[in-house]
């Protein structure tokens, strides 16, 4: 996973897709689109009927997709039949499907579909022991969550069981797409990087092209999620113009390595 960072001037870019939305048939296709676009890691999310994480945006597409059948299951599937002409990718979740499919079961369900990591958005470092150290046995990268309120100490504790790259929640609150980012946040993202071993991608409100140059300028990634399922509603083709001038801008902008240099 870490790969996806090194040996390059840019930023990477990390789009989030629904499994499942507009309709199930379309995963494997946007996400190869994603890939064509320039995704250096894609973040691949399974819907829930509880998504407290999310805006409404990416509620919607979730709930959309239950109703039309999506499950753990079926976008392991998915993934599985073309993981392999796919960059990393980063199954998203909330604890309770895995637990309803079994942890065993579904980490080795997901490995075995060529995923590269996990994202369980409501597992707080130690609270489920019994996952933690079967992701520390096997093949994926536990991908770790940290906010402008997390303490100090609590993110070395954090990334003590942690591997991949951190992603930092660009402002509190649930995902979705937001007109201006936080003035603190190239502050608070220079601070982390002295103290974080992990390459450090930025999410959480970044919409547009502009808003995701200014993050790669200051981050190793760049997480878009919100924006992007809007546009999918509007249409793939939508989808894949912001696709292409999301990734573009976040590989162009390498300012803070070039100062570093």
């Amino acid at each position: 996973m870490e790969g996806a960072f090194e040996g390059r001037d840019g930023a990477a870019f990390i789009p989030f897709l629904s499994s499942g939305f507009p309709r199930p048939a379309d995963t494997p296709r946007l996400l190869e689109r994603l890939a064509a676009d320039g995704a250096d890691i894609i973040e691949l999310g399974i819907p829930f009927s509880d998504p407290l994480a999310d805006g409404p945006t990416i509620q919607a597409a979730s709930w959309r997709a239950l109703e039309q059948g999506v499950t753990v299951e079926s976008t392991l599937d998915q993934l599985a039949g073309i993981s392999a002409d796919l960059p990393p990718v980063v199954v998203f979740s909330y604890l309770n499907p895995i637990l309803r499919m079994g942890v065993e079961r579904f980490l080795a369900r997901a490995e075995a579909a060529g995923a590269a990591g996990l994202l369980v958005t409501d597992l707080p470092v130690g609270s489920h022991p019994e996952l933690e150290r079967r992701l520390a046995a096997g093949a994926l990268d536990l991908i770790p969550l940290a906010a402008p309120t997390t303490p100090r100490a609590r993110i070395e504790t954090i990334l003590g069981h942690a591997s991949g790259f951190l992603y930092y929640i660009s402002r509190l609150g649930v995902t979705g797409a937001r007109k201006a980012l936080d003035a603190a946040l190239e502050d608070q993202v220079k601070a982390l990087r002295k103290v974080v071993r992990l390459p450090v991608a930025v999410g959480f409100g970044i919409s547009t092209p502009e808003q995701a140059a200014a993050v790669a300028g200051m981050a190793d990634g760049v997480v878009v999620g919100s924006a992007l399922i809007a546009a999918l509603g509007r249409g793939e083709t939508a989808f894949a113009e912001l696709s292409a001038a999301l990734a573009a801008a976040v590989h162009e902008n390498d300012s803070w390595r070039k100062a570093e240099r």
